[in-house]
């Protein structure tokens, strides 16, 4: 009997002290996912940001075409209603931000596009600057959503790897979702001359 009993005890302090170090690595891993989702939002929100003073330029500098800016100004809008609990990162929640935000960087091209037939506009110096820190702010986007994919691969190998999977799956550690390429980003752009 006291054998039986050593037995259970070995195997229960050998399956705490291997849990718990899955356990800990995954939590310092899910906390590193939501401090990368944190960078994504801090870099969304710059570019909300700019976008109203970037409307505020072109429309003081030129008699614009009012339905680009209009579309500027609600893709704005809808995109900042959207946010995601750092805990709830599923392919649906993100996929609906995605394309939120997508639907801001179509505007925001649109927009930059329609400059080009502004001469004088692209002249001011305040018009350069914020077209400056707009490309700036789109480059950081793309490097926080790039570490957080990185975050999310290192996070989700963890959970899918034996005998982390069993921990996880103990504890409610569950796979999240990353960026994937906007659709239709794997065709080249035509250019015409």
């Amino acid at each position: 009997m006291k054998k039986i009993v050593l037995i259970v005890v070995g195997l229960f302090v050998a399956l705490t002290t291997f849990s718990s170090c899955g356990y800990n690595t995954l939590v310092s891993l899910d906390e590193n996912v939501q401090s990368k989702w944190n960078q994504v939002e801090t870099q969304y929100q710059r570019r909300s940001d700019l976008i109203p003073n970037l409307v505020s330029t072109v429309k003081g500098a030129a008699n614009f075409e009012k339905e680009t800016l209009t579309q500027v100004i609600e893709a704005r809008a809808k995109a900042s209603q959207i946010t995601i609990d750092p805990d709830k990162l599923t392919e649906e929640n993100i996929s609906k931000y995605q394309a939120a935000q997508g639907q801001v960087t179509q505007a925001l091209g649109r927009l930059m596009v329609l400059t080009e037939n502004y001469p004088e506009l692209k002249a001011t110096q305040q018009f350069s600057d914020l077209s400056a820190q707009l490309e700036g702010t789109e480059n950081r986007i793309a490097v926080a959503r790039k570490d957080y994919n990185e975050a999310v691969q290192a996070y989700n190998t963890k959970v899918r790897s034996f005998p982390n999977n069993l921990t996880a799956g103990l504890f409610g550690f569950s796979k999240k979702a990353g960026f994937k390429a906007d659709a239709g980003a794997q065709n080249a752009p035509k250019v015409q001359f």
